[in-house]
């Protein structure tokens, strides 16, 4: 048996990342969260805004159902809770719950605000980000739009 001594190989000897390499990746990777990063998070806050919107448009609909069924809107002192459980002023004609899950607050965590208007339609609110009436941006006030 004879020993024999493996001289190292240009291979081996580079088989690992130097300094300057993974200093290089790692100011490309920082300069692309520095980029994206703010593009990503104000999506963010527009999907809130969206799904709202997607809500309110589900709820409006739902609504409608509800006065097939029943021949008028809940009242404001039924509000939305008439979609998930019949009210005792309604005698017939309900074939709910109209809502899977109950009724969803707004992506903010706040329950919607619900009304009747003088000329029998339909008021949805969601006070937006701020949970405060007016503003603009990520805080506006979204509703249905009838």
């Amino acid at each position: 048996m004879s020993s024999t001594v493996f001289a190292p190989t240009a291979r081996s000897r580079r088989a690992g990342f130097t300094l300057i390499e993974l200093l290089v990746v790692l100011a490309i990777l920082a300069l692309l969260a520095g980029l994206v990063g703010p593009r990503v998070l104000s999506q963010l806050g527009g999907a809130k805004s969206k799904t709202a919107q997607v809500q309110i448009a589900d709820l409006d609909k739902t609504l409608e159902l509800f006065k097939l069924d029943v021949g008028r809107f809940p009242s404001p002192e039924e509000g939305l809770q008439a979609l998930v459980a019949k009210p005792a002023s309604v005698a017939s004609g309900w074939n709910g719950p109209y809502l899977k899950g109950g009724v969803p607050n707004d992506p903010w965590g706040r329950a919607y605000k619900y009304g009747l208007k003088a000329d029998g339609t339909t008021e949805i609110i969601s006070l937006g980000a701020d949970g405060a009436p007016g503003g603009d941006g990520e805080n506006a006030d979204l509703r249905n739009t009838r």
